[in-house]
């Protein structure tokens, strides 16, 4: 065996012991496959009780209350970034990259927002900095865009990447709870956190987008210009007609590469056919599917968030960087070269069929209306159904499928419908992908 690779960790939380136990319990096969042995030298983490957990693993290890002094030491080639947050995170990666020291993280949000300068220090300095834990925790979506598909031409990724939101819907779905219900079971379930905002509103799905945009075609785009929404607006009713018509509703995560060289990227839920793999996806898994000119499509799918899988990613990433590191190997370029500016399509311009539910007056003369005015916008009805809604109020649900149409189109025959004394709540929209 060659010399040891020594690794420094930055944050011991739920993932950081993780990576511990996996270090420590799994030595003999990290060694193997890396050509080396790799020795967790130095753990920093501001939480004492952290530290009590790994000196009862390991005594040998050096217990440390300040990140930054990871960084300096002479006994660490790998510094792993698991503290989250942006700023510090990022002055901490900084700090390392400076130091000449690779770099393994799973901050999504970091590599979103600042990943671009941070990947030009790295190279400046001649050092690694890996990050497949960043999307979608132990399935290997990084690695397969980077290395397996790397003389393909990416058409398209697409795919169910934040847990949370997936096994909200698969609750409503399965168990016909209220979206409150089912986050409620979710955050009991610890699929979510306290504060789930950043996964039921698309931020966390946003962030991975752009990461996995940056891979496939070479984009530098931050989650903010990424069309985003939520799944907060999916009724059970939705998800009771979606079967009916034969789909599912999914939180999907979207990036394709147009014809006229733009990029569509967008993150919301979506109705998906029964027909692929991405409807049969439950509870807190993701999938992801890529689409390459050559090799056409690939279908991904595990665990894509806790504690043991996404540090599997990590540990996966420290055992390549040691490979490099052993065979004298130059860093690797992750992103291809940006060829000149690539434009976002507009949300407003995509082509989509469409699943409309709309609340109306019980009344005569209220279908016929409808379609009179979809019609007049161009959009033509593929499917569509009529519920008289229980109780006393007069009202009644439509929900319908649309042929193709441009967003804009359909927003603006919604906007004007609701404007009128047709409808008793806003129109709900959801996209159909196929």
């Amino acid at each position: 065996m060659k010399r040891e690779i020594r690794v420094g960790l930055c944050g011991c939380g739920v993932i950081g012991e993780g990576l511990v136990t996996a270090l420590q319990q799994h030595a003999d096969v990290i060694s193997a496959r890396a050509g080396a042995p790799i020795r967790l030298a130095a753990v920093a983490d501001k939480d004492p009780a952290r530290l009590d957990i790994v000196r009862a693993q390991d005594p040998s290890i050096a217990l440390l209350d300040d990140a930054f002094e990871i960084p300096k030491r002479d006994d660490v080639d790998i510094v792993v970034e698991l503290i989250g947050g942006v700023e510090v995170a990022d002055r901490l990666v900084r700090a390392a990259l400076d130091a000449k020291k690779h770099v393994v993280t799973a901050n999504k949000a970091l590599l979103a927002e600042r990943g671009a300068a941070l990947f030009e220090l790295a190279e400046a300095n001649g050092c690694d900095l890996y990050f497949e834990a960043a999307v979608a925790g132990a399935i290997p979506v990084i690695r397969v865009i980077r290395e397996s598909l790397a003389s393909d031409h990416i058409r398209s990724v697409r795919g169910i990447i934040n847990g949370t939101s997936n096994y909200i819907l698969s609750s409503m779905a399965n168990d016909g709870a209220a979206f409150g219900d089912a986050l409620k079971a979710a955050q009991e379930a610890g699929f979510a956190e306290a504060d789930p905002t950043l996964d039921i509103t698309g931020g966390d799905a946003s962030h991975k987008l752009a990461l996995i945009a940056g891979l496939a075609f070479g984009a530098r785009v931050l989650p903010s210009e990424i069309p985003t929404e939520g799944i907060e607006q999916v009724d059970p009713r939705d998800i009771q007609y979606a079967r009916n018509f034969g789909y599912a509703i999914r939180p999907l995560a979207v990036a394709e590469r147009l014809q006229d060289g733009a990029l569509d990227l967008r993150v919301h839920p979506a109705l998906v056919p029964q027909s692929d793999p991405l409807a049969h996806v439950d509870g807190a898994l993701n999938a992801v599917a890529i689409q390459g000119a050559m090799v056409g499509p690939s279908f991904l799918s595990g665990l894509g968030a806790g504690a043991a899988p996404t540090a599997t990613s990590v540990a996966g990433d420290i055992i390549d960087i040691a490979r490099n590191s052993l065979a004298g190997a130059p860093m690797r370029r992750w992103y291809l070269p940006t060829e000149g500016a690539q434009e976002i399509q507009a949300i407003a311009d995509l082509s989509s069929r469409y699943y409309l539910r709309f609340s109306v007056q019980d009344e005569s003369g209220v279908l016929a209306a409808l379609s009179g005015a979809l019609g007049d916008s161009g959009i033509s009805i593929e499917l569509m159904v009529q519920d008289v809604d229980d109780g006393d109020g007069g009202t009644a649900t439509i929900a319908m499928l649309t042929h193709h149409a441009h967003e804009g189109d359909v927003r603006a025959a919604l906007d004007a419908i609701d404007d009128t004394h047709l409808t008793t709540a806003s129109t709900h929209l959801i996209r159909i992908v196929e």
